[in-house]
């Protein structure tokens, strides 16, 4: 990593990137709803931009499973079923595992000092009862979690997983967890770390995606779960 304050490229983004980030978030807040049609007119007017780069940023959300294509009909935001979501535990769970594992085994300094102020957000969060203040954090400190491994694949792979847990949280929250126990739980992911306990933090990692899919079938197959 660099040293603070040393000049380093500044990464230079594409048109469709930045389309494909907006329709991202969009997509994560339900602005675009699951099962919305996407309307290339429309989009671009809003967004103020040529059809070249729009169309390839909404192939970019094809490929990343975010919107599917439907021959002669368009393009739709993709709807999630309960199968769908278990599936995206079940990956989560892969990705962050690993994640956890080389945290251990050589950033674990930077993992302490980087999710150390996610908590703290999280905290924040918590003691206003924001459900989407607390979504957000619970987001971002996975996302951090992951991104403190130094594999910038599993980031990639991690973004897609988020965005789609994003999409679940903002239809429904009947199943996301009162503030403090989804506080405690954080807080004990990164008393592991701390500790250097990795057999314990591979443990809280597990279950805190085994008891998401419990909380799934516990509501009838309907429900949705924490980030």
């Amino acid at each position: 990593m660099p040293a603070p304050g040393q000049l380093r490229p500044v990464p230079r983004r594409s048109t469709a990137e930045l389309i494909a980030d907006q329709l991202r978030s969009a997509i994560m807040y339900g602005s675009l709803a699951p099962g919305d049609q996407l309307g290339e007119s429309e989009l671009a007017g809003q967004l103020g931009v040529s059809r070249g780069p729009l169309r390839e940023a909404m192939q970019r959300l094809v490929q990343e499973g975010l919107l599917r294509s439907e021959r002669h009909r368009g393009l739709f935001v993709r709807e999630l079923t309960p199968a769908d979501v278990r599936d995206v535990y079940v990956a989560r769970l892969a990705v962050e595992r690993t994640a956890c594992e080389l945290i251990m085994r050589g950033n674990r300094g930077e993992a302490v000092a980087r999710l150390t102020p996610a908590v703290e957000r999280l905290a924040a969060a918590a003691a206003g009862r924001d459900r989407n203040a607390m979504s957000d954090a619970d987001q971002a400190f996975h996302q951090t979690l992951v991104s403190c491994a130094g594999n910038s694949r599993l980031e990639r792979m991690a973004q897609t997983l988020l965005v789609e847990t994003r999409m679940c949280l903002t239809v429904m929250q009947d199943v996301y967890p009162e503030p403090e126990e989804l506080l405690d739980e954080h807080r004990r992911i990164l008393d592991a770390i701390v500790d250097g306990a990795e057999e314990e933090l591979l443990r809280l990692i597990e279950a805190h995606m085994v008891d998401t899919v419990e909380r799934i079938n516990g509501e009838g197959g309907e429900s949705v779960p924490e980030a």
